[in-house]
């Protein structure tokens, strides 16, 4: 299976920014949906952003005009990109990878911190 990897987690302070990467280290399947789900302390995980291979997005609403999803076919890697970064943003973000067939995979997740 294509194991995604995330990177660029970490700690900033309110309004900050942060960009997050997820790469699949190898594409055994066409990948069709790539995106970011976040997960805070006791709560469910939650969809942040999602990109098909042919760049349709799709944000939750409370991430529309602060956070950018992008993404690089031939590298297999999406990005995210967070700006007015809220205490409320805080979580462990997961990147997720699903193939035109329905199989999906999970990377192991990447801490955001967002405190002064």
């Amino acid at each position: 299976q294509v194991q995604p990897v995330e990177s660029g987690g970490g700690l900033v302070q309110p309004g900050g920014s942060l960009r997050l990467s997820c790469t699949a280290s190898r594409s055994i399947f066409s990948i069709n949906t790539m995106g970011w789900y976040r997960q805070a302390p006791g709560k469910q995980r939650d969809l942040v952003a999602t990109m098909t291979r042919d760049g349709t997005t799709n944000y939750a609403d409370s991430v529309k005009g602060r956070f950018t999803i992008s993404r690089e076919n031939a590298k297999n890697t999406v990005y995210l990109e967070m700006s007015s970064l809220k205490p409320e943003d805080t979580a462990v973000y997961y990147c997720r990878c699903t193939s035109s067939s329905g199989v999906t995979v999970w990377g192991q997740g990447t801490q955001v911190t967002v405190s002064s």
